[in-house]
Formats: structure tokens, sequence, C-alpha cells
């Protein structure tokens, strides 16, 4: 008696629905993957100005990773506590050069994106606290998933930290 047979009485052994549950369980999977990949990925926000920026994308993203190696800067960006809607929150961003000296820049803005509204979106300059440690107080008004991104800049060379962030309700 062979293992999977049409004529079979147990329906696990019956190549059809063998089929049938393979073919649900290879849509879920793959939706799974897309979930997974646009939680991970870019959010695909809208630039204003995405022409000039996309004109000579891999010019610049070749420039930004040349940066990123050159100067070798470990940046970090912290919560205070939880984002809550309405409640203020402090994010502390601290950056050091790739000996462990902080980085003495000359600004540091934060930068709140929602995918879903862009008329939420905001940016706030961060106050220096010490050499290398920056610090803003922010409140956001709506809730759901944000990117925070923050970016240093020194002179010329500007590079940024992002993180994505889930605001709740209390």
């Amino acid at each position: 008696m062979k293992f999977l047979s049409q004529d079979s009485n147990q329906a696990f052994r019956n190549p059809w629905v063998v089929g049938w549950i393979s073919g649900i369980l290879l849509v879920v999977a793959v939706n799974v993957t897309f979930i997974f990949t646009a939680i991970v990925t870019n959010p695909g926000l809208v630039e204003e100005d995405y022409y000039e920026k996309g004109r000579d994308h891999e010019k610049n993203f070749q420039r930004k990773q040349a940066i990123r190696n050159e100067l070798g800067w470990q940046m970090s960006l912290a919560p205070a506590n939880k984002p809550i809607v309405g409640e203020p929150v402090t994010y502390t961003f601290n950056a050091v050069d790739f000996t462990g000296i902080p980085v003495s820049a000359d600004r540091a803005v934060l930068s709140a994106y929602r995918p879903s509204d862009v008329d939420a979106d905001f940016q706030l300059d961060m106050n220096k606290v010490a050499a290398g440690v920056y610090s803003v107080e922010t409140t956001f008004p709506l809730k759901g998933i944000w990117d925070v991104t923050t970016t240093l800049h020194q002179g010329e060379n500007h590079l940024d930290i992002t993180r994505r962030i889930s605001v709740s309700v209390q």
C-alpha cells in the first residue's frame, strides 16, 4: 500500500489534501516574509525633493558610506522612557569616534516621521549636554509607528541614525 493515494480514506494520505495544505502554507509563508520585510526595511516615506535626491542616488549612497567609514563614528539614540501620546519623552543621543573620544558637532537634529501621516512629521534641534551627548524633550501627538532619526552635523559632514518606535496610548 502506498503512502499517498487518491483511494486512501485518510485525509493526510490523499495527494489532493496534502497539495491544498501545502499551497495554503506557501501563501502564509510568503505573506509573513512580505510583512517582515515591510517592517524592517526603509519605510518608503515620500521626500519633497525626491527627484533631486533620487537622480544621483548611487553616488550619494557611496559618498555617505565613505564618510561613515572615514569618520568611524559610533552613535546611539535612546528614549528615557517608553513614548506615550501627549506625554513628554526625552531622547538622548551619544556619538563617539572610533577611538572612543566624544564627537563635538555643530548641531544635532531629531526628526520624527510618521509613515502613515506626513502632516504629523516634525524636527527639533537637540541641546548639547556634554561633549558628544545631545538631548531633546518631545511629545508625540499621535499613537502608532514613528521613525525617529537623529542627524549629527559637523562642518560639511553629517551622519544619521534611525530607530523605529511605537508610541502607545497610556
